[in-house]
C-alpha cells in the first residue's frame, strides 16, 4: 500500500472498530505515538513499539469508546509519508462526544505498511 492509502485504511479500520484490520496495517516493529509526547498512558512519550504494544494501546483506547469517526480536512503526501489534518470525534460509552482536531502523520515502510503513526493533538 502506498503512503496515500495508509491513512484512509487506518481511519476506516478504527471507524469500523476492526482491530485485526488495523493491526495488519503495521510493520512488526512499528511505533504509534498517540499523542506525540508524554501522556497518562505513555509517560516517557516514546510511544508504543511493536504489534503487542500497539494491540494493548487499541484495547485501552477502545474500552471507553462507543464509536470513533474522522472528518479529513486536508491530506498531503510526500516522500513516503502522509500528513492528515482531521477532526476525530469520539463518542464515549456514556454517549458524550469529544471532537478533537489533530494532525496525524503516517510513515510508510518500503513494504507498504505503517512504520510509524504520530498523532499531534491536545
Amino acid at each position: 500500500m502506498d503512503a496515500a492509502a495508509l491513512p484512509i485504511a487506518s481511519m476506516s479500520a478504527v471507524k469500523a472498530r476492526d482491530k485485526a484490520a488495523w493491526l495488519a496495517l503495521f510493520e512488526p516493529d512499528a511505533v504509534v505515538q498517540d499523542p506525540v509526547g508524554p501522556c497518562d498512558w505513555d509517560p516517557t512519550g516514546e510511544g508504543q513499539r511493536g504489534i503487542d504494544a500497539i494491540s494493548a494501546f487499541w484495547d485501552m483506547f477502545m474500552a471507553f469508546q462507543k464509536s470513533f469517526d474522522f472528518d479529513v480536512h486536508f491530506m498531503a503526501v510526500r516522500a513516503g509519508e502522509a500528513a492528515a489534518h482531521v477532526t476525530m470525534t469520539m463518542t464515549y460509552t456514556d454517549g458524550t462526544e469529544n471532537p478533537l482536531k489533530a494532525i496525524n502523520i503516517y510513515k510508510a515502510s518500503p513494504g507498504g505498511k505503517i512504520a510509524s503513526l504520530r498523532s499531534f493533538w491536545n
